[in-house]
């Protein structure tokens, strides 16, 4: 038996390509010449004519078998290209609408003194709000983070750790403004006013508390997940060779799920970043620029973009485009350097 004998035919990619084409000119005959839809129902239908058309021609070539095969793959590969969709269109619009505003003005100044008539105008007080608020909130919220997760994986036992692990649930789902409010009954009109003589302060601190409320229960749940895919084994060894727990849980367990732990730290800090609830209930906003996360009012990003899309300057419209592109590729240059770091200390 030669080599050509116990090869299976394949359909030719000229042919698969022709039945797409096909497939489109009949749609399109079919939707535009009788008036039925625009170009989203052309394509809707070409991709139904196109899959029943590969399986015809598929199973003439290759067989029913591979046919279903090509179709199922066919599928997935559209379903990944339909979710790739959203987000080439979010980046695309964010970069050709936000780069209007890129300049060193938008960077160096803040909207203390601008008025509707003023083209100029920056997101520094902003810039500077979401690093100080984001950066205070992730100090406290990843180590408790860790932590409790660590206890629930590691120690937790009883009913304890199932209560534990049932509010975190309850508060991975938790709408930024409850937390907002939360912080503004707690922090801002009973704890602040005894260090301000009685008096209630918005503050950047307190906005970074409540984006720690929010930020917890992810980085709980994601490091919980990530500690539990830790081999046993790796356990075991450490064990069987006298290093105590807390010892195995840090130089063992933590390097081996630190890429994952990262990824999960990263998405809270995302969250937090984006939210603008909480900063307008406890942070106030304001136009001027706050080092002070302490004492006083203070912006961010996101508030930032809130306010301008919602100005009726004619400028405001590309200083939120600006702001939000900013806002993205700070989260983008956070993740991409944690991730770095993450590899470089993992363990092998």
């Amino acid at each position: 038996m030669t080599p050509d004998n116990i090869r299976t035919k394949k359909l030719p990619i000229a042919v698969n390509l022709g039945v797409a084409v096909a497939a489109l000119v009949v749609s399109a005959a079919l939707v535009l010449g009788l008036g039925l839809g625009n170009w989203v129902l052309v394509v809707f239908v070409g991709a139904v004519l196109y899959l029943a058309a590969l399986f015809a021609a598929a199973t003439r070539v290759e067989g029913r078998r591979s046919a279903r095969n090509r179709i199922w793959k066919t599928l997935i590969y559209s379903a990944c290209i339909l979710a790739i969709l959203p987000l080439a269109s979010v980046v695309w619009t964010l970069v050709s609408k936000g780069a209007a505003r890129l300049d060193g003005d938008f960077f160096g100044s803040s909207m203390n003194n601008i008025g509707a008539r003023d083209a100029n105008g920056g997101a520094y007080h902003a810039i500077i709000g979401t690093l100080e608020q984001v950066g205070i909130a992730t100090l406290m919220a990843v180590p408790l983070g860790v932590l409790g997760a660590i206890y629930l994986v590691e120690y937790g036992r009883g009913k304890f750790a199932l209560t534990v692990r049932f509010f975190v649930d309850v508060m991975t789902g938790i709408p930024s403004i409850v937390a907002g409010l939360f912080i503004l009954a707690f922090w801002v009109l009973i704890v602040s006013p005894w260090f301000n003589n009685g008096t209630p302060r918005f503050s950047g601190f307190a906005a970074s508390l409540a984006l720690t409320v929010l930020m917890l229960p992810t980085i709980v749940r994601s490091t919980e997940e990530m500690l539990r895919l830790v081999p046993g084994p790796l356990r075991e060894g450490a064990y069987a060779l006298g290093v105590p727990q807390w010892k195995t849980i840090l130089k063992v367990v933590l390097p081996t799920a630190l890429p994952g732990i990262v990824t999960g730290v990263m998405l809270a800090v995302a969250r937090a970043a984006g939210e603008t609830a909480p900063v307008l209930l406890v942070a106030g906003g304001a136009a001027a620029i706050n080092f002070d996360a302490f004492a006083g009012n203070q912006s961010s990003l996101a508030l930032y973009v809130y306010q301008q899309a919602g100005d009726a300057s004619r400028y405001a419209p590309d200083r939120a485009w600006t702001a939000a592109l900013t806002l993205v590729a700070l989260v983008l240059v956070l993740t991409i350097t944690a991730k770095l770091l993450a590899r470089r200390n993992r363990l092998s």
